[in-house]
Order: C-alpha cells, then structure tokens, then sequence
C-alpha cells in the first residue's frame, strides 16, 4: 500500500508527536522529553502510561514489513439522517478526513506477522473518538469475513469512544452487526485476538472488542461502557481507585494479558505459534 511506504520513514522515527520539546504525560503530569517518548514508541519513561497512536502506526508497529493488503480502504460515510449539532455531520468528516489522512475511523486488511497470515482491523482514535458508524461497522465486518473465509487468525486494536452518535440507530446497529460477524467467524477454527488500547468505551467495548478469544490490553488504558463520572453520578457512590484502568480489569477477570507496546508484536507472534496449530488441528 502507498501509505504503508509513505508512513514507514514515519515510524522510524517511532511516531509523530506534538511539536515541542517536552510533553505533559496525561497521568502522572511529568513533563518528559519528547525524544525520550518518541524513541519509547510514545510511552511515557515515568510511569509507562500508553499514549495514543494512529491506527497506520499501531498496524506499522505489529505487520512484517510490506506485508499489509488493505480492505474496504474506499469506502466512506455520508450523511444518513442529515445529522448537525454545533457543525454538519458532513463538515465533522470532512476535518477528521484532513487531519487524519483516513477515509474513516477504522484500517482493515490482511498481513503477517511474525510469518503468521493474519486478518487485522484497527480503530484510530483521532478520527472521530474512533467512534463506529455504518462505515467502520462494514469494514469489521469485511475483516471478520475474510478471516472466516480464508481461515486466518484475526486481529483487533481498539481506541475508541464508542457508538458514532450522528448516525443515530445505524449506528448502534453496528454492535449488532459486527457481534454476528464474531459468531460467524467463531463456527471455523481460527483464534479472534482483541487489543484494547486507551481509551476503549461505548459500543464497541459492548461488542466486538470484549468478544476475543483472548483480550490483550495496553497499560493504564481506560476500558469500559460509560465514563466514570457518569457511573457516579448514576450510582451516587465513589468508584474503586484504578476504575476502569487495564490493570483493575485484568485483577477482575475481564482481559487476558496487559502487554507493553513494544512487546506487543513478539506476545502476538508466541500466541499465534501456540493457537494457530492447535486450531488447525481441531485440538
């Protein structure tokens, strides 16, 4: 893919950041260098807090070199229900479309990793939240069935704020849709792997992030349905410390494994020799 050489010279440099020389770390609030974050792979060195990252970067960081086909990669919203509030729908697209340089939220397509085939789908949180409307919704989908259909493993990364509210119901819709496409994909033999980063809400932590086989989170991402301020003030009593962080759900139950971004691609390579042969068997 063109933007797969385009952003290479990009990630060797780690990932682009904002201009400065110092960045404000949103957890621990240390001002830390920002050659140290870049060469960190945007981790913060005080308290290894998980920046965000794009989903071009995230797919970068995982895929053997060169390995990536895209999907769906044309495919765009429109405007269903004429939809405005302080801008247009439209206009709102328009400006995520130009400062992201993607069509929509969410990359799709198949690669290797680590000489595994695999299908991956990545939300990109600086587009729109990484909010799933009907676009988003269809290209899940599309990964979900190529994976199904070709047998492969498939892969999820996750960051983002849940349903896109300017689609409304098509919209909310797209849980529906995309957890059929997981309970399809499930009837073969293939193992689903989902990665959730920070932060990973709404309507897609409802369906198809919770749904992996194995759930991976990065560290300190915020996971969950509603934010909690809003559980607070729905349930009028303080929250645990760490609420909602990778770390209380993984003390709870509810991922798998917490995994350093620059650890990630070796922790998917060892699951994938450990699960693919086994799946294929049947075992």
């Amino acid at each position: 893919m063109a933007w797969f050489k385009k952003e290479k010279s990009a990630i060797s440099k780690k990932v682009k950041v904002p201009e400065g020389l110092w960045i404000k770390c949103d957890i621990c609030k240390e001002i830390v260098y920002r050659k140290e974050v870049e060469k960190n792979l945007m981790v913060c060195p005080k308290c290894n807090y998980h920046f965000r990252i794009s989903a071009k970067e995230r797919i970068l960081l995982l895929v053997d070199e060169g390995s990536f086909s895209e999907i769906g990669a044309n495919l765009t919203s429109n405007d269903p229900l004429n939809f405005k509030d302080l801008k247009s729908y439209r206009d709102r697209l328009k400006n995520s479309q130009q400062k992201s340089n993607l069509e929509e939220a969410a990359v799709a397509g198949s690669a290797s990793i680590g000489g595994h085939p695999v299908v991956l789908a990545a939300l990109d949180f600086g587009f729109m939240g990484g909010s799933m409307g009907s676009v988003v919704g269809e290209k899940f989908a599309m990964a979900a069935e190529k994976a199904h259909e070709e047998n492969l493993p498939l892969i999820t990364i996750v960051s983002s704020g849940g349903a896109r509210m300017q689609e409304g119901i098509l919209s909310l819709m797209q849980m529906a849709k995309t957890s059929a496409a997981i309970a399809r994909f499930k009837e073969g033999n293939m193992p689903y792997i989902s990665i959730l980063a920070d932060p990973t809400f709404g309507g897609v932590t409802a369906s198809f992030a919770s749904l992996g086989d194995i759930i991976i989170a990065e560290p300190k991402s915020l996971i969950g349905f509603a934010g909690p301020r809003v559980i607070e003030q729905t349930i009028k009593q303080q929250l645990p410390e760490n609420f909602q962080r990778a770390e209380f759900l993984h003390e709870h139950g509810m991922i798998d494994l917490i995994t350093k971004r620059k650890e990630l691609k070796q922790t998917l390579i060892k699951l994938l020799s450990l699960t693919v042969g086994n799946y294929k068997t049947g075992s």
